[in-house]
């Protein structure tokens, strides 16, 4: 989003016409903006219509880099304009379009975007469109990938379609079933920046990018949600544990570490799309919590039946951002007595996935205001760290814990721990609470993506200008 706000009491024409949008144009693309709607058909021409009109405004000004001051008021009033026409649109058509869209199955997110925009042109921006402004930094984009994450909005606010979306992310990984079958068979799988190895009744899923004190960023999303589909489905385990991997940083060399969230030296430099948010908590965070799904029945837990195992989390070093969000959906968290965790959503300018829905029914209302709002480090050997992790060990001694920990929650059989994990998840969060959030987070992380603050954090906080990818 813009750091220019048109002033509501300047003419549009005016302001355009300051940054050289001849009148007769500026005028045109006034009088093509559609004020209401009607039937999907009509719209999707005259929408469609207008907002190809705004890329061409668009497309007369310069990059955003180059742009002067009514330049970027000029970008702004558009790009502002043309997204209220989408909010317009979808509130009225977004079940009708995805209905469309997904008549021959049900489509993930990274899919439906694409889906969408190709079904209405100018909806929502095109492969192409998103991978040229890819090859800009975060701060040099327009955010056309707002859009995306308007149009995901409305998707999810509906409970037909939000439902049908979320149902989508929790199957299988097309590539799931071949890397399931190579499991079956030697009992490890290395994806490069996973790694699951079946260890008795459990399989342990190590996860790392050493370089980067094993972060998360689109290199390492496609491959941790297959290893999670493969550690789900194996039927030879009944309990999943998750943990860091070695890295290579100076600080801790060799050490574990459970990881430092997202990659902010790729986030500053464009290099993590909007979607890969909406990917992560809808797909393998999500199944962390909830299992995997079955393309036949919703995986409601009321009518459903999804495959799970309980998780454990070994936290070794740290758990920052998105790491520490995972230990929010583990049913067992052991963790060093070393260890710390942090959600330095302030710090970094974006919402915490789904921390904000999770945090407060384990540490309370004020504690995850503190942590989210405020980044209060939480020491796990804690009072406060305590409400969050279930057993702190030494941490030369987090191997040997591992293995008792296992088998403390294997030795009375999958049955009643999968039905309990059940029982609590629609007390807490049944899907429809899931749904309903993933809408909000939706639209306002897209705003946060994109937002002028995200950059000024990185370069204060994290001096992310002078870091190289």
């Amino acid at each position: 989003m813009d750091t220019m706000t048109p002033d509501d009491s300047v003419d549009p024409v005016a302001l355009l016409a300051r940054a050289g949008v001849l009148a007769e144009a500026a005028s045109e693309w006034m009088a093509a903006e559609p004020t209401r709607t009607a039937d999907l058909a009509t719209d999707r021409a005259r929408y469609a219509a207008f907002w190809e009109r705004s890329a061409a405004l668009l497309a007369e000004l310069p990059t955003k880099r180059r742009r002067s001051d009514a330049e970027a008021a000029a970008a702004a009033l558009v790009l502002g304009r043309a997204r209220e026409a989408r909010d317009r649109f979808l509130a009225v058509h977004a079940e009708a379009v995805y209905d469309e869209v997904t008549a021959r199955g049900m489509l993930r997110v990274e899919e439906l975007v694409f889906a969408f925009a190709a079904a209405v042109p100018g909806l929502a921006p095109s492969p192409e469109a998103v991978a040229a402004e890819m090859a800009s930094d975060q701060g040099d984009k327009d955010g056309i990938e707002i859009d995306q994450g308007l149009l995901l909005a409305h998707v999810l606010a509906s409970p037909r379609t939000g439902t049908s979306l979320c149902h989508a992310m929790l199957l299988p990984r097309p590539e799931s079933a071949d890397l399931a079958a190579r499991f079956a068979a030697d009992g490890r799988l290395d994806l490069g920046t996973v790694r699951i190895e079946r260890r008795g009744r459990a399989v342990q899923l190590t996860a790392g990018s050493p370089r980067f004190l094993n972060a998360e960023d689109d290199t390492t999303l496609d491959r941790m949600e297959a290893a999670v589909d493969v550690a789900i489905l194996d039927p030879a385990s009944e309990i999943i544990v998750v943990r860091g991997g070695p890295i290579a940083h100076p600080k801790y060399e060799g050490r574990r570490v459970f990881g430092a969230g997202i990659n902010l030296t790729h986030l500053y430099r464009g290099n993590i799309p909007f979607v890969w948010f909406m990917r992560r908590d809808l797909g393998y965070v999500h199944k962390l919590f909830r299992g995997v799904a079955r393309p036949d029945v919703v995986p409601d837990d009321l009518s459903g039946r999804s495959t799970e195992k309980p998780w454990i989390a070994a936290v070794d070093g740290f758990a920052i951002g998105g790491h520490c969000q995972l230990l929010l959906v583990a049913d067992y968290v052991l963790a060093a007595d070393d260890a710390f965790m942090t959600l330095p959503a302030r710090k970094e300018g974006i919402i915490p996935g789904f921390a904000n829905l999770r945090l407060s029914r384990l540490a309370g209302e004020r504690l995850a205001r503190q942590a989210i709002l405020y980044e209060r480090k939480l020491a796990c050997d804690s009072p406060e760290g305590r409400l969050i992790c279930d057993e702190i060990v030494a941490s030369e001694a987090m191997d040997d814990a591992i293995e008792r920990v296992v088998t403390g929650l294997t030795d009375a059989g999958p049955v009643s721990a999968i039905g309990n994990r059940r029982a609590f998840r629609i007390a807490q969060e049944p899907l429809e609470a899931f749904r309903r959030y993933a809408s909000v987070y939706a639209r306002e992380q897209a705003y946060c993506h994109f937002s002028p603050a995200l950059i000024a954090n990185l370069e204060r906080n994290w001096d992310a200008r002078n870091r190289r990818a």
